[in-house]
């Protein structure tokens, strides 16, 4: 029997019922769901003057969706955190073009998850190759997959660069059933550094409550938008988010949004934005007043605190910071794979990629000897 395989690119994901785009996924990662894309899109975060031109790759067979990798034409290598500004400097330097490029990935999101949406590997590849023939039909300089999983590492051929980085994520041991016991798996100096910080909160008359989306007010979501504009108005950044997109997870993902709102007085001082998955907790957004130990209980300690409660297993608290290995929070691997359509610039790339992994692989050996843990089996 003839089958007819398509590949198509879409400009918006309003423009596919949200069933079908969901139906190529497992629901565990949020960050994939038609809700969370299509809000970015419908709620004015991805800005043309930021880069972000949604154009998703789908495979259709004989007129059904069967594969799907959400992606957008960059022109600039803004929200990504896989820094290549070295790369588009080089294509600078010869007279070439780097952008615009094709990024498959989430906006402003450095969390894992699945990258090729499909029910098989047999279709994860056949779209895998419909993106390196979009680019080059396109004349794009380069494909780029951010934050893939694991599992999809065998999908990817020799032309894919591959590239690592460290991030900082929690684990839940066996054994742990609340934070005393997480605690006691550390060494004294950290466990009592721990405990300090939290005392210092607690004396400061700050508790805590949390909200998931069906349960947070108008006034809560409001709160926690502000503390996120305070945030990136404080390290000079644009704000992405709006307030409308975070009613629009409230209402469409109600019990995968996850606030932390530290209160004093009667009134939120700080907040944690958080999105949970099937076993993950994701920390996302924080912000608020800067008081000693606020920010590690808002976006560290509450969140343990739920994972552990709720029987969750992992917590990705978001990219970089070293402050976190002292809060339990172990170096991990994340990766991304490229492909670079000037043979030329492959060859030399594949080069500096082989560079960078030596350098990732010391950094994190290195980090590995300063573990807040009493031992390697108890940190896991």
């Amino acid at each position: 029997m003839n089958t007819s395989l398509e590949l198509h690119a879409l400009l918006s994901l309003a423009d596919i019922p949200a069933e079908q785009w969901n139906s190529l996924h497992d629901g565990s990662n949020p960050f994939v769901s038609h809700a969370f894309l299509a809000g970015l899109e419908q709620h004015g975060c991805l800005r043309p003057e930021w880069g972000w031109q949604p154009q998703h790759l789908t495979l259709w067979r004989d007129g059904d969706l069967v594969g799907a990798a959400p992606g957008y034409l960059k022109y600039n290598s803004h929200g990504e955190f896989v820094f290549d500004h070295a790369w588009a400097n080089a294509y600078a330097r010869s007279g070439l073009d780097y952008f615009p490029k094709w990024l498959g990935g989430v906006p402003y999101s450095p969390v894992t998850g699945p990258r090729l949406l499909a029910r098989n590997d047999d279709d994860r590849r056949v779209l895998l190759q419909g993106v390196v023939d979009h680019v080059t039909k396109a004349q794009l300089s380069s494909a780029h997959i951010n934050f893939h999983l694991p599992a999809e590492m065998s999908l990817f051929d020799q032309d894919w660069l591959a590239r690592r980085d460290v991030q900082f994520q929690w684990r839940r041991q066996p054994g742990w059933h609340g934070f005393d016991d997480f605690l006691a798996a550390m060494d004294h100096k950290h466990r009592k550094n721990i405990r300090q910080e939290r005392n210092k909160v607690a004396r400061a008359g700050i508790t805590f409550v949390v909200r998931h989306g069906d349960e947070a007010s108008a006034a809560e979501l409001q709160a926690m938008h502000r503390f996120y504009l305070q945030t990136f108005a404080e390290y000079g950044n644009a704000p992405a988010l709006t307030l409308p997109f975070l009613h629009h997870l409230a209402e469409h993902l109600p019990r995968q949004l996850v606030l932390f709102l530290a209160i004093r007085d009667g009134a939120p001082v700080a907040g944690a934005l958080c999105l949970r998955g099937g076993q993950t907790l994701y920390g996302r957004y924080w912000g608020g007043a800067p008081l000693p130990g606020l920010h590690f209980e808002t976006c560290y300690y509450q969140g343990i605190e739920y994972c552990l409660r709720e029987g969750l297993q992992h917590f990705e608290p978001g990219a970089q910071g070293e402050h976190k290995l002292a809060r339990g929070f172990l170096p991990t691997e994340v990766h991304s794979r490229h492909w670079i359509a000037h043979p030329r610039f492959r060859e030399a790339l594949r080069d500096w990629c082989l560079r960078e992994h030596e350098d990732v692989t010391r950094y994190a050996e290195a980090l590995r000897h300063h573990g807040p843990f009493r031992s390697t089996e108890d940190a896991g």
